[in-house]
């Protein structure tokens, strides 16, 4: 298949025949942590080193739920933030992108979490976190906004709001409300070990909710994390150790190189889409809103890989160009700036 053609397919996925927006673009629904990043304001240092920070809206969630807006879909996001000005910064943010925030709930006995974190010149990311706990670890079941989770086709979640109560219990029932309401569940654990008491425990809370999902997204480290160190290149390894009977689609995340799939009766790989990376912060949750969005328009994409492998391509250019841009929300791309990118590299 030609790229030219698959640019094609994407503006029918995307767009009705008057060239605006399809109506039947269904809710995703986003749930966890939303916080604040402090990010330095120079490259390839420690925090300890850094001169100073730029503050900037974070959370793998909330990430998607911008992404999905930003293209043109339709996203509401679940979560607590604290009732400070930091907290009302963040849900004005997601009203300015158009993501539904009637799920946000405001504590007034904690904060709104905070994130330093840093690219060192060695290249890890270094991460420094405010949460002690903040309101984000705080939102109870009572909290929840049901009628606004029961509204969506897709729920979006992470692993970060499993590791400690009342969020736990809160995100299990979100869960099972969406589950009964006939979403889609879509699951990206978004491994951050600092946050867990142990390797053993992060390992444990991450797989204890993965047979519940219907689309599962992992890189290859989670891979290697999960599996105990085996090879995340090893389709045997994927299917025999993370596949599970009730998913629909396992992506492997493979950064600049693309991503792989797999379903009951497909398995492939979409090769990524090359560019100059400026800050590689939020790319992954681009891709998983890339793919969200095309989801959202075509509930059985999965069952038909010309279409997914489409899809796929859209969400790796989603990825690429939000690489290109320093932080994660302000580098989400509109869906004419992942049209430009995949028809400048259509061949």
């Amino acid at each position: 298949m030609t790229d030219s053609h698959v640019l094609g397919q994407i503006k029918d996925l995307t767009l009705n025949s008057n060239g605006g927006e399809r109506k039947d673009s269904a809710l995703v629904v986003c749930f966890g942590e939303l916080l604040i990043d402090f990010v330095p304001t120079v490259g390839g240092v420690s925090l300890a080193e850094a001169p100073a920070f730029q503050k900037a809206p974070g959370g793998a969630p909330a990430n998607v739920a911008v992404g999905i807006s930003r293209l043109g879909g339709s996203s509401g996001f679940v979560g607590k933030v604290g009732d400070d000005e930091f907290g009302y910064m963040l849900a004005d943010m997601l009203k300015q992108n158009k993501v539904n925030n009637s799920g946000m709930r405001f504590d007034p006995a904690a904060r709104t979490a905070l994130a330093f974190v840093t690219l060192r010149s060695d290249g890890e990311r270094e991460f420094l976190f405010f949460r002690h706990p903040s309101a984000d670890m705080l939102l109870h079941e009572s909290e929840l906004d049901r009628d606004l989770i029961k509204k969506g086709k897709v729920f979006h979640y992470g692993s970060i709001s499993l590791i400690e109560e009342p969020c736990r219990s809160a995100h299990l029932a979100a869960m099972a409300i969406a589950k009964e309401s006939g979403s889609i569940l879509s699951y990206d654990p978004n491994l951050r070990l600092p946050l867990w008491p142990s390797a053993d425990a992060a390992r444990e809370g991450i797989m204890s909710i993965w047979d519940k999902a219907d689309i599962i997204k992992i890189s290859e480290d989670e891979i290697s994390f999960l599996t105990g160190g085996e090879d995340p290149y090893d389709d045997n390894v994927v299917l025999t150790k993370l596949y599970h009977s009730n998913l629909k689609l396992l992506l492997v995340s493979e950064g600049a190189e693309g991503c792989r799939y797999y379903t009951k009766k497909l398995k492939g790989r979409v090769a990524g889409i090359k560019v100059k990376p400026v800050d590689t912060t939020g790319a992954g949750d681009s891709f998983v809103a890339g793919l969200l969005y095309c989801f959202a328009s075509d509930m059985n994409l999965y069952q038909d890989e010309k279409k997914l492998r489409d899809a796929l391509r859209f969400a790796n250019a989603c990825g690429a160009v939000t690489v290109t841009e320093r932080g994660a929300i302000p580098a989400m791309p509109t869906k004419e700036a992942v049209l430009q990118i995949l028809a400048k590299n259509a061949g």
